[in-house]
């Protein structure tokens, strides 16, 4: 059974700091390509982030660039994402999700492509 959990989300003024990480448990971690998507209230699920299998490979939304940075550590089967200079804007649940990219270096930043999703977790930026 795959597993993804969330976690690092919380309560961070503007202009503030939060590294979100996401553990994942049942699957070849080493062979996924990850991804951070997240969902305000009131709009659809949207891309932040996304890192190839090998970590040579990495996209952002143009909403986010210069500020997130998305990682990964393969030892530990774990996903992060880097959030500098909030924005309110920011505010939303945060989810990570994997998809299986064995042999290739492939990212993407749509959102059926990706198999495997945690439950979220919530970011508010507070003005």
């Amino acid at each position: 059974q795959v597993q993804l959990v969330e976690s690092g989300g919380g309560l961070v003024q503007a202009g503030g700091s939060l590294r979100l990480s996401c553990a994942v448990s049942g699957r070849r971690f080493s062979s996924c390509t990850m991804c951070w998507f997240r969902q305000a209230p009131g709009k659809e699920r949207e891309f932040v982030a996304a890192i190839s299998r090998n970590s040579l490979r990495t996209i952002y939304a143009d909403s986010v660039k210069g500020r997130f940075t998305i990682s990964r550590d393969n030892a530990k089967n774990t996903v992060y994402l880097q959030m500098n200079g909030l924005k309110p804007e920011d505010t939303a649940v945060y989810y990570c999700a994997a998809r299986d990219s064995s042999g290739t270096f492939y990212v993407t930043s749509v959102e059926y492509e990706y198999s495997d999703w945690g439950q979220g977790t919530q970011v508010t930026v507070s003005s």
